[in-house]
C-alpha cells in the first residue's frame, strides 16, 4: 500500500526526529511524515524523571541492544538500551544537559565541515533553550526545550563539590558556556518536575498541523531508491507494509545503530558487508557503520553515613510514599530530579589541554545501572573518558530488517584510553579522599580497597565497565573516503537522502549527548528547508567532491545484474 505524497519523510520518531517534525512543519507549506517504530510516549515512567530506572530495561520502550562479545571487556557483551518510542532516548535517557566543549565543534570544522565550529552551532544551542537561568550569550530562553537547574540542593553532592575544591577544582554553575573545567549541578531537561523530551517540547506543540503525520508503531525496513536517489522509504506497520513517497528528502533520523543499519540493507554501504547478505550493491560508502564510538563509565561505589540517600528514600513503603506525595503535591524532591544530579570535569592525563573525563555523582547506588538500590545508605560516582581513541563498528546481522544490527564497541582498545581509564578512576578515590568527604563515606564498595594498583584497576574496568548511552559516528560527515555525509549531512553519492542524529558526529563530544543531537536537528533542518527554497535540496551526488575520483562511488550495476 502506498501513502503520501510527502515533501518529507523522517524515519525515526527519537530526540533528532521530533525536532525536525517541528521545524519542517512549522511555516506550513510541507507534508510531512514521521514513522517511529515504538509506541507513542504515555508510559508514566518515562514522564517521571527518576523513571529512566524503569525505562532502563523496558521491553517496549527501549530497543535493549547488545553488543557483541567485547575481548577488551573480559568477552562481555555489554547492553545499550535506546530508545524505542516517541522522543528515543530522550524519553528514557538520564536527563542531563550538557552540550560538550567548544573545541570538539571547532575539531569538526577543522576537519573540513564548514559551518560546524562552536561559534556556528551556539545560535542552535541557544535556539532550542527554554533556560532556567535566562537568557544570556551562550543561553536562550524562548526555546522550546526546557533546561532547569536543580532548586533543591543535596548534602552529599554540596560535600563532593567541597572536596573537589580541595584538589583546585573550581566550582562552576554553568558546564555548557564552552569551558566545562569544573564542579557543580548538572541542569536536566526538566520542566516543572517532569521530564520535557523532544516529544514533549518540539512534537507535542506541532501534533495538531495537517501537514504533519505521526506513525508510531511503524518500523522502516528500507529505502526505495531509483538509480541514486531515494524517494521514499518501505515500512511496517501492523503486520502490513507499506510504502511512502518523498518528493524532496527522505531524512534518516534513526541513531547510530540503526541509520547505519537501513542504508546497508538498502545497499549502500561497504561493499564487502552488502554483499555478504545478498543486498545488491547501489552504492560502495565504506564508511558506513565504521567509526563507532561511546563513552565507557566505570562505577565507584561508596557507603554513607548519614541516611540521606535515594537508597534511604527507597527503602521502605513510608519513604517510597513520602517521595511520592511530594513529587504529586510539589513537583519536588527525588522523584523529580533523576539520580546523577552533580557533576565534575578535570583533566587527568598529564600535559595542557582541556577536561578529559567527565563524573556523574549519583545519590543512589545500585549492582548495575537501572538496577534495584542497596539495602545500605549509597552513592555512586562514575567516571568516563571523554575523547576516547577506540573505535568500534555497527554491521549485519543477516538482510532481515527485524534483526538487530552486530556492535561491536571495541573499548579500551589503546593505551591513551586504557590509561585514561585508570587515572580516572584514581582521580575519584583521591576525591573520596578529602576531608570533606572522608566521614561521609565509610566504605569503599566498588572495586574495594583491596583493588590496588594500575593493573588492578584496569582489570576492574575490563570486568564492570559499561556503556554511558553515547554510541555515534557510524555515518559521519566529511569530505574524506571514510566520510559518509556531507555538511549538510547529505549522503554522499545519493540524492534526495540525509542522515540526522549522533551518527554524523566525526568524533564524539565531551559529555552527554542528547543536547548536541537537538542542535544538529536544529541546524539540518534549517539547512534542508533553506535547500528547499533554492531548489537545490538534496543533491548529494553533485556536491560530493570525491563522486569523480574515489572507488567508493563505483556507477550502479544495470538493473537486474549481480552485485
Amino acid at each position: 500500500m502506498t501513502v503520501g505524497p510527502f515533501d518529507f519523510i523522517i524515519v525515526g520518531g527519537g530526540t533528532a526526529g521530533c525536532v525536525l517534525a517541528n521545524r519542517l512543519t512549522a511555516d506550513g507549506r510541507h507534508r510531512v511524515l514521521m514513522l517511529e517504530a515504538g509506541p507513542r510516549d504515555r508510559s508514566p515512567w518515562i514522564h517521571l524523571p527518576i523513571g529512566y530506572g524503569k525505562t532502563m530495561f523496558h521491553k517496549t520502550l527501549n530497543w535493549g541492544f547488545f553488543t557483541e562479545p567485547e575481548p577488551t571487556m573480559n568477552g562481555r557483551r555489554i547492553y545499550w538500551p535506546r530508545g524505542r518510542t516517541l522522543g528515543g532516548s530522550s524519553s528514557i535517557n538520564g536527563l542531563i544537559y550538557v552540550r560538550g566543549q567548544a573545541e570538539d565543534y571547532d575539531h569538526w570544522a577543522a576537519l573540513g565541515n564548514t559551518g560546524w565550529s562552536w561559534k556556528d552551532v551556539l545560535p542552535y544551542f541557544i535556539r532550542s533553550e527554554h533556560n532556567s537561568q535566562g537568557a544570556g550569550p551562550a543561553h536562550g530562553a524562548d526555546g522550546p526545550l526546557w533546561c532547569s537547574d536543580i532548586e533543591h540542593r543535596h548534602e552529599l553532592i554540596d560535600t563532593i563539590i567541597a572536596g573537589a575544591g580541595e584538589l583546585g577544582i573550581r566550582r562552576t554553575a554553568d558546564f555548557n558556556a564552552g569551558d566545562q573545567e569544573g564542579v557543580g549541578y548538572y541542569q536536566l531537561f526538566t520542566r516543572k518536575g517532569r521530564r520535557c523530551s523532544t516529544a514533549v517540547a518540539y512534537l507535542r506543540p506541532a501534533r495538531g498541523r495537517r501537514n504533519l503525520r505521526v506513525e508510531t508503531g511503524a518500523q522502516a525496513v528500507g529505502l526505495i531508491l531509483e538509480g541514486r536517489r531515494a524517494v521514499g522509504i518501505r515500512y511496517r506497520l501492523k503486520g502490513r507494509m507499506y510504502e511512502a513517497r518523498a518528493a524532496t528528502d527522505v531524512i534518516l533520523a534513526a541513531g547510530a545503530l540503526q541509520s547505519p543499519q537501513l542504508l546497508m540493507l538498502s545497499g549502500i554501504g561497504p561493499e564487502t558487508e552488502v554483499a555478504r547478505h545478498n543486498i545488491p550493491l547501489v552504492h560502495a560508502l565504506p564508511g558506513v557503520g565504521a567509526n563507532l564510538q561511546d563513552h565507557l563509565q566505570i562505577r565507584l561505589m561508596y557507603k554513607v553515613a548519614k541516611p540521606i540517600t535515594t537508597n534511604d528514600d527507597l527503602r521502605t513503603v513510608f519513604g517510597r510514599a513520602r517521595i511520592g506525595l511530594r513529587w504529586l503535591l510539589t513537583r519536588s524532591g527525588p522523584l523529580a530530579v533523576g539520580i546523577n544530579q552533580g557533576g565534575l570535569f578535570t583533566r587527568v592525563m598529564p600535559g595542557p589541554g582541556t577536561p578529559d573525563v567527565q563524573f556523574h555523582f549519583a545519590t543512589l547506588s545500585a549492582d548495575m545501572a537501572g538496577g534495584a538500590p542497596h539495602p545500605w545508605s549509597g552513592c555512586t560516582f562514575s567516571v568516563c573518558q571523554l575523547r576516547p581513541e577506540s573505535r568500534g563498528s555497527v554491521t549485519l546481522r543477516s538482510a532481515d530488517p527485524f534483526a538487530a544490527p552486530v556492535m561491536r564497541a571495541n573499548y579500551l582498545a589503546t593505551e591513551t584510553d586504557r590509561r585514561c581509564t585508570v587515572e580516572g578512576i584514581k582521580f575519584a578515590r583521591r576525591l573520596a579522599a578529602t576531608s570533606p568527604l572522608r566521614t561521609l563515606l565509610t566504605e569503599e564498595v566498588k572495586p574495594g580497597p583491596e583493588v590496588e594498583g594500575d593493573d588492578a584497576l584496569l582489570d576492574f574496568a575490563r570486568a564492570t565497565g559499561a556503556t554511558i548511552f553515547h554510541p555515534s559516528g557510524t555515518c559521519k560527515m566529511g569530505s574524506d573516503p571514510m566520510a559518509v555525509t556531507d555538511a549538510r549531512l547529505r549522503v554522499h553519492g545519493i540524492g534526495g537522502l540525509r542522515v540526522v542524529d549522533c551518527s554524523i558526529m566525526p568524533t564524539l563530544i565531551s559529555g552527554n549527548t542528547s543536547a548536541p543531537v537537538v542542535m544538529i536537528a536544529e541546524k539540518a533542518s534549517e539547512m534542508i528547508l533553506a535547500d528547499a527554497r533554492a531548489g537545490s535540496a538534496a543533491v548529494a551526488v553533485a556536491s560530493d567532491p570525491l563522486a569523480t575520483t574515489s572507488s567508493r562511488h563505483p556507477a550502479p550495476a544495470p538493473e537486474g545484474s549481480p552485485a
